[in-house]
């Protein structure tokens, strides 16, 4: 397992720290939490973390089964151009994301499941229902979490063995929630100096949600393009 497997997965790793209902989540109880913020947030992000951590297992699981029937198929010049189309389709499905005017008349997308995510958030601030959370967020965007899925699938393409894609997979997953803990210890440090910036950038991300899950489709895209030409200018 080279570079050129672990760059792009974990490009687009940091791309899913972008995630508002995390991030948003990670602020609410940054500001409302008290003494029991610690426990609430880390259990919070524990909990997201271990259900991509298993989904990915499941999905590398399936998706491997797949791989080992399909045999050269799968590294086929077929594949690889399959691979570059679903690229330039993100790419350019990223320029017809809704506006934010949009967004807040229908209430949907990224904000809105943000927003549904931080009121149960809010209806009972312990430890299970902080799991229960982190299972909820899971659920609600793992559907939509492309650089997620496109990573996935470049290990799954890159044909890693399990011993492989396990660590780098428990890498991406620890990745996507380091927002949060970077967030608490900004919290930690400053403490209510930063209470007004955080009420505003939880706002701005409730806001400017359709912008973030633009660029996260463009540049998801182009990484999956990039990864793909190399190997389709060889064939």
């Amino acid at each position: 397992m080279g570079l050129d497997v672990v760059l792009p997965v974990y490009g687009l790793a940091l791309l899913d720290t972008l995630s508002p209902a995390t991030i948003g989540i990670s602020i609410y109880l940054l500001l409302t939490g008290g003494l029991r913020t610690a426990r609430l947030l880390t259990s919070y992000l524990a909990t997201v973390a271990a259900f991509y951590f298993c989904l990915g297992v499941a999905l590398m699981a399936g998706l491997g089964a797949v791989t080992d029937s399909l045999g050269d198929a799968m590294h086929g010049r077929t594949a690889y151009l399959v691979q570059a189309g679903i690229g330039a389709a993100l790419f350019v499905g990223c320029w017809f994301v809704p506006t934010k005017k949009k967004e807040r008349e229908d209430g949907d997308g990224a904000s809105g499941a943000a927003g549904r995510s931080e009121r149960r958030a809010g209806r009972a601030q312990t430890i299970p229902a902080m799991v229960g959370l982190g299972v909820t967020t899971g659920l609600l965007e793992a559907a939509t979490a492309l650089p997620y899925l496109a990573a996935i699938g470049l290990m799954t393409s890159a044909g890693l063995s399990p011993a492989q894609w396990a660590p780098l997979l428990a890498g991406y997953t620890v990745v996507m929630v380091l927002p949060g803990l970077l967030l608490y210890v900004v919290w930690r440090v400053a403490g209510e100096r930063v209470r007004s910036r955080f009420e505003r950038f939880r706002d701005w991300l409730r806001a400017n949600s359709g912008e973030t899950l633009a660029w996260i489709m463009g540049i998801a895209g182009v990484l999956l393009v990039r990864d793909a030409v190399p190997s389709l200018l060889a064939f």
